[in-house]
């Protein structure tokens, strides 16, 4: 119930900051830049480091890699049926198609299902969602912004991408023990992305804005609580015959709302940041009461 509290008042804080004028317009890009470079890094560091790979969880790690394949085939075609902007359809792919597993899926797991299934949420965040990020993402930001890119910049985009960096050292530590003290410091700096990121989308949030971008919020949001999550419950349970407790929570994180840090790499690649805030800032108050209908259709899988 705490990180759910620290939620609303980080968002919060940061639509207050905005108002009063007592920080500078630029803030979010410090605060962006701060999350990529420090928080983001450290979490990942700390995260892999801390995983136990075995074969139970292909389902869980392959469900953020499902979800934003699927998003991409949808947002393209309709953003060329639509004649979305370049800038729309790549923050429907990143912010629609990518959910927040970790900051508002982990507190859900365990409210709904209990502090023992944490494991599968982090497993589907940090060998789902944020590899999909780190790698696929990033590739989808850089495209959708700069219009004409080379095989060999996307590739460089990627791989000079901190987390990205972060990433390939963590697995490649996993074998070496990390000292207590040094857990404790990626803890502390991986502490600093969710206020840091809920003050930056609530700092960029206009209601204003919602005329505008109605159709495209709709569809984003529609697509990453309902019709995502319904299609890998169809491919996982239906199709593939997946069943049990590990399975519910794998496609209850894939009803979450969307990912904040996809966000803040979207509004950091100029991808339509009015449309990013408002999917972010309605979207996850919105799946508190998506998410209570997910548990309990899932209770039958």
């Amino acid at each position: 119930m705490s990180n759910i509290i620290l939620l609303a008042v980080c968002f919060g804080a940061g639509i207050f900051l905005q108002r009063t004028g007592r920080f500078p317009v630029a803030t979010p890009a410090a605060l962006n830049g701060f999350i990529i470079h420090i928080s983001l890094p450290a979490l990942t560091l700390l995260h892999i480091h801390r995983l136990h790979l075995d074969s139970t969880i292909i389902f869980t790690a392959a469900m953020a890699w499902c979800l934003f394949g699927a998003g991409f085939l949808l947002f393209r075609v309709v953003g060329r049926l639509a004649g979305l902007t370049s800038g729309t359809t790549g923050a429907l792919m990143l912010v629609g198609g990518l959910g927040n597993t970790s900051f508002v899926g982990l507190p859900m797991i365990e409210a709904y299902y209990g502090k023992e299934f944490l494991g599968v949420g982090i497993i589907a965040d940090q060998l789902g969602s944020f590899l999909v990020l780190s790698t696929l993402g990033i590739a989808i930001a850089t495209i959708y912004s700069s219009g004409d890119v080379s095989p060999r910049q996307m590739v460089r985009k990627v791989l000079l991408f901190p987390p990205f960096q972060a990433l390939v050292i963590a697995f490649l530590l996993i074998p070496v023990p990390f000292p207590d003290w040094l857990a404790i410091i990626l803890q502390k700096l991986g502490d600093t992305l969710t206020p840091l990121a809920l003050a930056s989308v609530g700092f960029q949030l206009r209601l204003g804005h919602i005329r505008g971008e109605l159709k495209p919020l709709g569809l984003g949001l529609l697509y990453k609580l309902v019709i995502g999550p319904a299609l890998l419950t169809l491919l996982f349970a239906g199709i593939m015959g997946g069943s049990g407790k590990v399975m519910q929570v794998t496609l209850f994180e894939a009803a979450m709302a969307p990912m904040i840090t996809a966000g803040i790499i979207a509004v950091d690649h100029d991808l339509n940041p009015p449309l990013v805030t408002l999917m972010i800032g309605i979207g996850i108050p919105l799946s508190f009461l998506t998410l209570p209908a997910w548990w309990w259709l899932l209770q039958g899988v």
